[in-house]
């Protein structure tokens, strides 16, 4: 991706990111931003989200609803899932992500990346997105 699209793609990730989250939710809880933002912005749902990080459904409905935050090790899935969420808006359109993380990738042995996150091994899908990254950015 040129350097003009990449800004202009990150410029309207931000923008999105700043307009779908409430003031309120800003500043006293950063994991539930994250939340908020990975289901706004990369459309993931209440289950996506319980999926990838090892928490119940309800769970996820109150870290999107602002009554819960996440903790210990589901706030670090969610952390990592924001993270290859932020990188693959820079490859793909942001809409595309929730079927992309669903989908069985033959780099990851057929598994679905939202799985092989939920085990814990970020870094194989981080590992992936970095093949992606570099594909669209040479």
């Amino acid at each position: 991706m040129p350097v003009a699209t990449q800004d202009c793609a990150t410029n309207r990730l931000q923008s999105c990111y700043t307009r779908f989250v409430s003031p309120s939710v800003l500043a006293p809880h950063p994991l539930i931003r994250e939340a908020v933002y990975l289901h706004e912005i990369a459309q993931l749902t209440d289950a996506d989200i319980a999926r990838a990080t090892g928490v119940a459904r309800s769970t996820a409905r109150a870290w999107l609803a602002r009554t819960r935050s996440p903790t210990g090790e589901r706030a670090e899935r969610l952390i990592e899932l924001s993270a290859l969420v932020e990188r693959l808006a820079r490859v793909m359109e942001p809409s595309y992500i929730a079927v992309w993380l669903r989908k069985p990738v033959p780099a990851l042995a057929e598994s679905k990346p939202i799985d092989v996150i939920a085990s814990g091994d970020y870094v194989r899908v981080a590992e992936l997105v970095s093949a992606l990254e570099e594909a669209s950015f040479s």
